[in-house]
């Protein structure tokens, strides 16, 4: 089963499997229930015509995006390879405990066909490919999505207490194209790519697999709602074992493509915004 979510001339609308569902269809109810009931419904599903409208990104405003670091050895390799702290990254992915951290709430999330962005303060910044878990109000993970954690590795790395300026910002978060669902997902078998395109070149492409992620799914949801409660359920992006090297940063015009199974989320690079500087002191 597939969600997705569209624009539409009289709203927003969801779509299962390629065809509208009813107008007051909406993924926060639905995250509301148990598993057996989520899939009980959507087989139950009244749905109308083909969605042929554009793509909008498959999650509601008041949702939230939670992500996990370091998740990943390349990631270790990379965020010492940032910061001037490296021991940091090496205890948490050593320890039992994971890296978790807020990302973005649903109005802020941009889907399929939509911009990203890079910040006008940071030197070095790249996308993170990350599956995403869809997971329902009783922490039970119904779905996943391609994510893209836009992150400004300068910013970071001069300090990891910067970590929410170096991930949550205007454009920072990419979900979509769908939503897949369903009961026994195969998660580790999952093939991850990340391609961007500079000018019709291609300045970065490679492939990594979900099954060299070090912590288990269920392991991370655990983690992030030991504390937390989410009666509409949540998004939790679940690392990147892709990172382009030191010396690439993204440019404005890039063209980011993500791949996981076979999703495919597509999003160009929109020019950073000015910033005003603060008076000094």
């Amino acid at each position: 089963m597939r969600l997705t979510k569209h624009a539409t001339s009289v709203g927003e609308r969801w779509a299962l499997d390629g065809r509208y569902l009813s107008a007051d269809f909406r993924l926060t109810d639905l995250l509301k229930l148990s598993q057996d009931e989520i899939f009980a419904q959507l087989a139950g599903a009244v749905i109308g015509d083909s969605a042929d409208s554009p793509l909008l990104p498959p999650i509601e405003a008041t949702q939230e995006v939670w992500a996990c670091g370091v998740t990943y050895l390349r990631s270790r390799d990379a965020r010492q390879a940032e910061s001037n702290v490296a021991d940091v990254y090496e205890r948490v992915y050593d320890a039992d405990r994971p890296e978790v951290f807020f990302k973005s709430l649903g109005w802020r999330v941009r889907g399929h066909g939509q911009t990203v962005r890079i910040r006008a303060d940071s030197s070095w910044d790249v996308p993170e490919p990350e599956l995403t878990l869809v997971v329902n109000a009783h922490q039970e993970i119904i779905g996943y999505c391609v994510g893209n954690d836009m992150s400004s590795r300068s910013i970071e790395g001069e300090n990891p207490l910067y970590l929410p300026q170096a991930k949550t910002y205007r454009g920072a978060c990419a979900l979509g194209p769908a939503l897949v669902l369903g009961r026994e997902l195969m998660l580790r078998t999952l093939p991850i790519g990340l391609t961007i395109i500079r000018q019709g070149d291609v300045v970065f492409n490679g492939a990594t697999h979900v099954n060299k992620m070090k912590r288990e799914s269920a392991e991370l949801v655990t983690w992030l709602c030991r504390e937390l409660d989410f009666p509409e359920g949540v998004f939790l992006m679940t690392g990147t074992g892709l990172v382009p090297d030191d010396s690439f940063t993204l440019q404005s015009g890039d063209h980011i493509t993500i791949t996981i199974g076979d999703l495919r989320l597509e999003n160009m690079v929109s020019p950073p915004a000015m910033h005003t500087h603060l008076p000094s002191r």
